[in-house]
């Protein structure tokens, strides 16, 4: 399993996370008095994130991209759903 693999799947979990965090944990935080659902789904998030960085690192170097298409893809995960138009683009690109 090479390191883009290994980064298109931590991408997607990222991306989920990332979801997960404003579209159901943030509203059960402040519209059902449940602070817990953001404290352990944004440490969950958190620790994917810089997995997701980790993970890009590894990547960009093995596929020696470019500085400006590997800031792309770490900007992209600080966008929700765009991790997963990441994944996709690179699973194209691999083919």
């Amino acid at each position: 399993m090479t390191s883009l693999n290994i980064f298109r799947k931590v991408a997607v979990a990222e991306g989920i996370s990332y979801l997960l965090l404003l579209f159901i944990a943030m509203p059960l935080k402040y519209w059902a008095d449940m602070p817990l659902a953001v404290k352990y789904t944004g440490w969950a998030h958190g620790l994917l994130f810089v997995l997701y960085a980790a993970c890009l690192v590894l990547a960009w170097q093995e596929t020696k991209w470019k500085f400006g298409k590997a800031t792309l893809i770490f900007l992209a995960s600080l966008l929700p759903f765009a991790p997963f138009f990441v994944d996709k683009k690179l699973g194209e690109e691999a083919k």
